[in-house]
C-alpha cells in the first residue's frame, strides 16, 4: 500500500509517501514540503498548495491519502489556514478517486511512538527509526507527513474490516418483527 501523508499548513504543507503493509518494514518513497510565501494572498497560496500536491500525486501515484484532521487551537487564524490547506489536499485526492483518511495528531503520535502526547522530536526520531533513515526529515512538517502515512498503513487493515462489516450489516435486511397479540 502506498500512502501520501499530508500535514496541512498554509506556509509549510508537509508531504511524505510511504510504501508497505502492516507488520512488515516500511519504505519511504519521498518526503518534502510545499511552501507558500506568507505575504501572498490566501487564494493564491491555496492554488500553490494545490499545484504542489498535484505534482506529488502525479509523481508518486499513491493508493491512499492520509491527512491530519484539523483540531481546535487557540489561534483561529492558524486553524483557518490549516483547514483550508487540508481541504485542498482532500479535494486533490477526491478528484482522482483516491480514498482519504483523516487522523488526529494524537492518533498519529500514538501509532508511531506509543504515546498520544509525544513531542515533535519523539515523532521525528521514531519516523527515522521506522523508515531506517540516516537522520530525521526536516522540517518537522515533513516528518509529520511521513508519520501520517505510517499511521494509516498500520491502522488501515482494522478500519477496512470495520467498514466492510458495517456495509454488510446495512445490506442484510432486518428481521421482520411481529407485535404480540396480533394475528
Amino acid at each position: 500500500m502506498k500512502v501520501l501523508g499530508v500535514d496541512p499548513g498554509l506556509t509549510r504543507c508537509g508531504v511524505g509517501v510511504v510504501d508497505g503493509v502492516a507488520g512488515r518494514p516500511l519504505t519511504m518513497v519521498g518526503v518534502g514540503v510545499v511552501r507558500t510565501p506568507a505575504d501572498a494572498d490566501v487564494a493564491h497560496r491555496l492554488v500553490m498548495i494545490e499545484r504542489g500536491l498535484e505534482e506529488w500525486l502525479d509523481t508518486h501515484r499513491p493508493e491512499y491519502v492520509a491527512v491530519e484532521r484539523v483540531f481546535s487551537q487557540h489561534n483561529v487564524r492558524t486553524v483557518m489556514g490549516t483547514a483550508q490547506a487540508s481541504a485542498v489536499a482532500m479535494l486533490c485526492a477526491a478528484r482522482r478517486g483516491l480514498p482519504v483518511a483523516l487522523h488526529t495528531p494524537s492518533e498519529v503520535k500514538a501509532a508511531v511512538t506509543g504515546s498520544g502526547r509525544a513531542d515533535k522530536a519523539q515523532v521525528g526520531a521514531m519516523v527515522t527509526r521506522l523508515l531506517r533513515l540516516p537522520e530525521p526529515p526536516k522540517p518537522a512538517d515533513a516528518a509529520d507527513a511521513l508519520a501520517l502515512a505510517i499511521c494509516h498503513i498500520w491502522r488501515a487493515p482494522a478500519v477496512n474490516r470495520l467498514q466492510q462489516a458495517q456495509a454488510a450489516a446495512r445490506r442484510t435486511p432486518a428481521p421482520a418483527r411481529t407485535l404480540k397479540g396480533t394475528r
